[in-house]
């Protein structure tokens, strides 16, 4: 899958909207990067939820949750 898969414009507002007044172009460009990592990592883990459960092809919210509950990398705020 090629392409962006976020706008950059709206990652920059998101981290204007955590208070940043001033960011570089290679800041948002990194922080793309890392999202895509968290999502495609979320994604994965929550298939295999799915799978766990008897669902080949469909995630749902309560597979997400159990993978954000469960993922040591993530730290809610």
């Amino acid at each position: 899958m090629g392409g962006r898969r976020f706008s950059l414009y709206d990652i920059e507002q998101f981290i204007r909207e955590a208070g940043a007044e001033k960011i570089t172009e290679d800041a948002v460009v990194d922080l793309e990067k890392e999202l895509e990592k968290l999502c495609d990592t979320v994604t994965k883990q929550a298939m295999k939820y799915a799978e766990h459960a008897g669902r080949k092809k469909l995630i749902r919210e309560e597979d997400i949750i159990l993978t954000m509950g469960n993922d040591e990398s993530y730290t809610s705020p």
